[in-house]
């Protein structure tokens, strides 16, 4: 006599017979605490007695994994278990015991067990086919996108064009821009995932937008526009509006990912989520305020000691270098509040910096005007 293998029988009629026993086994545990196994396995008798315990032992991370689902559910429609008027159990595995008293614990409520659940099932598998051979008119299935889709921003963060459980089809268009004067390449940069920085969220392709005629940051608009179709495909395509330029690529979003992976993926987004928005926050005010500071440095140098008072252009130097110190902070301990302070104390302080200027441009063309012809009499 030996126990049962940890692994399963290299014959196919072993493999048949050894779940046919598992089964029996699962059915006699769902009313008795003890069930008996006796079968043959490769030319030899085999005998074995199973406890409820250890049925339950390995039910539970199933089941685990069942209510970690009907938890999401429940949370994307905006409900909560005390909001639902029955629990209904469907599939043969709903006739153990563990999973009745899982369900019960978790929605505080005795689950309705009077209808057969694997007729329930067949019923149900019914009108799927049904529906999707367009026998039925009255029900619509929806597929959704299981995890949010965006692409790279400079600084490492993420831009999500479509979030977590839309519906498909769907499509999402955002502009956005160069970071540097003269870029004549863009790289779009796909990602995949709940997390806001790009190290944290899974790649799904990359390409460039080339061909992009040189103009100062921020004067190119590259439309990125995404859409994903009926099959779960995803195509994303960038275009610079004034040049015309475009470029595209497709990708297939839940190639490669397991369930148990994208469950991960959007458990570390809630885990995550204070502190992954605190630093994609700090990433968009460093960007915000380097582009601040080096039109303030150039308004600075554009006028002279006689254009602009000494104590005034300290003070705004002043306010420049309390906005620099933030952007050279450690993110672990900067106050993105603080930071935004900064910036708007800098930002409004610059107000008659900015009137100095316009009033020197105004002076500078109205010089460089010739003056009317006088008309002959």
């Amino acid at each position: 006599m030996r126990h049962l293998a940890s692994t399963p029988p290299a014959s196919p009629a072993d493999r048949q017979a050894l779940r046919r026993a598992a089964e029996d086994a699962k059915i006699a545990l769902s009313t008795e605490e003890e069930a008996r196994v006796a079968l043959t396995l490769d030319g030899q008798d085999t005998r074995a007695t199973l406890t409820r315990d250890q049925l339950n032992a390995l039910a539970d991370p199933l089941i685990d994994r069942t209510l970690d689902a009907c938890a999401r559910a429940l949370k994307n429609a905006g409900l909560t278990a005390a909001d639902l008027d029955r629990v209904i159990l469907v599939g043969g595995s709903t006739r153990t015991p563990r999973v009745r008293e899982r369900v019960a614990a978790f929605f505080d409520t005795t689950p309705y067990t009077a209808l057969n659940p694997d007729e329930v099932v067949a019923l149900g598998a019914a009108v799927q086919g049904a529906t999707l051979a367009g026998l039925r008119r009255d029900a619509v299935l929806l597929d959704v996108v299981p995890l949010s889709l965006g692409i790279e921003t400079l600084g490492g963060a993420v831009a999500k064009l479509i979030v977590a459980n839309t519906a498909i089809p769907a499509r999402a268009t955002e502009r956005f821009s160069t970071s540097a004067d003269g870029q004549t390449k863009v790289k779009i940069h796909v990602l995949q995932g709940e997390r806001e920085l790009v190290a944290d969220c899974r790649t799904l392709a990359t390409f460039d937008l080339t061909g992009i005629p040189p103009m100062p940051a921020g004067l190119p608009k590259v439309v990125v526009s995404f859409l994903v179709d009926a099959n779960g495909i995803l195509s994303v395509q960038a275009e610079e509006e004034r040049s015309g330029r475009r470029a595209h690529v497709q990708a297939v979003p839940h190639h490669g990912l397991t369930r148990d992976e994208v469950a991960q993926m959007e458990a570390d987004g809630f885990t995550h989520a204070r502190e992954d928005m605190r630093r994609h926050r700090l990433i968009d005010l460093r960007l915000n305020a380097r582009l601040d500071i080096r039109n303030i440095t150039r308004q600075l140098d554009r006028l002279g000691p006689d254009e602009l008072d000494p104590d005034y252009r300290a003070q705004v130097q002043a306010d420049v270098a309390a906005v620099q110190a933030f952007i050279d902070g450690d993110d672990d301990t900067l106050d993105p509040d603080a930071f935004q302070t900064a910036m708007e104390k800098m930002d409004h302080g610059t107000l008659r910096l900015a009137e100095a200027n316009i009033a020197k441009t105004l002076r500078a063309d109205a010089d460089a005007t010739p003056p009317k012809p006088v008309p002959n009499d």
